[in-house]
């Protein structure tokens, strides 16, 4: 072979090798779907904080192949739910909006806020990350919100209240109300936090009312809800969206009782006094959709709890 002949293979070469590294992505998952028909979706198993619920907004799937915008959210949904930090599926040929389905999803913060209330606090996340390939590989990274130090010392707490507080004879009413009534006694709302986005406290989640002693109405939400999964009682939370990006929004507690949900809302039962006492309320405890309305009217209108009823549909 002379040299004109092997100076031209080494350019064509370098240059098929430049092409194959500028697409490396899209030739491995064209391999992938034309070797794989179906690709293997691998799973991890779950948490032991999974809830494996269903609710009007999004439920639980064991069908990790999206044909419309509600699969979507169900796969994003049971993928939080169940603890995993990374998982994998892909867009079939027939759902050709799968692609833009998923980005508009992920890219709404709003939508991505309220499908986070419908899992344990344990497995709410903090960011989810997704990576979208050419061929409709879907993968979500999720970064979880509680560390396992957290988790380890909330649990504790929490046995230690139910062993000292909780007993065979009270019915489902009074278990509630005495968890309601602990959060109180033991956790002041954090101003500081509220007015200025800053504290010392972990106020905004369950370990800021429960070991810290301040809360906000995240850390207030949180810490009932964790006791009513310890319980066994159906619930998901509750968050509006504010209509002034200036302002911060309300969550508080939906219960799943005698048949019927109802409204918890640990916050405002715990008001921030003018006087600087300390009061205990039961106006918003365990009280209807009407009831709640009832309980917002007053010298002061409370707005904190219009939701949206299309997401939080077990009210309508």
């Amino acid at each position: 072979m002379n040299n004109k002949s092997t100076f031209l293979i080494t350019i064509f070469c370098s240059i098929l090798i430049f092409i194959i590294t500028l697409n490396i992505n899209k030739i491995s998952s064209f391999l992938v779907n034309t070797l794989e028909e179906n690709p293997k979706i691998i799973k991890e198993n779950k948490s032991i904080y999974a809830l494996n619920e269903s609710f009007e907004f999004v439920a639980s799937t064991t069908d990790f192949t999206p044909l419309s915008k509600q699969d979507l959210k169900n796969i994003i949904y049971t993928t939080v739910d169940s603890g995993w930090n990374n998982f994998t599926f892909y867009c079939p040929n027939e759902y050709s909006k799968c692609v833009k389905d998923i980005m508009d999803i992920t890219n709404d913060q709003e939508i991505l806020t309220h499908l986070n209330n419908f899992v344990s606090p344990y497995n709410s996340f903090s960011n989810i990350k997704t990576t979208i390939s050419d061929s409709g590989e879907i993968t979500l990274n999720i970064k979880y919100l509680y560390t396992d130090d957290k988790i380890n010392a909330i649990n504790k707490k929490i046995d230690e209240v139910l062993k000292n507080n909780i007993n065979d004879s009270m019915d489902d009413y009074e278990k509630i109300k005495v968890i309601h009534d602990y959060i109180i006694n033991n956790a002041k709302y954090d101003v500081k936090r509220n007015n200025e986005n800053i504290s010392q406290y972990n106020s905004y989640i369950a370990y800021g009312p429960l070991i810290e002693g301040y809360a906000t109405c995240n850390g207030y939400t949180d810490a009932m809800a964790l006791f009513l999964n310890k319980l066994g009682y159906k619930n998901f939370k509750i968050a509006t969206t504010p209509d002034d990006k200036n302002l911060t929004g309300h969550i508080w507690n939906a219960v799943y009782l005698n048949n019927k949900w109802l409204h918890l809302d640990v916050t405002w039962d715990d008001p921030v006094s003018e006087d600087g006492k300390d009061y205990l309320l039961h106006k918003y405890f365990l009280i209807t959709d009407e009831e709640l309305k009832k309980a917002d009217e007053g010298k002061v209108v409370v707005t904190e709890h219009n939701y949206l009823k299309n997401i939080y549909s077990e009210f309508k």
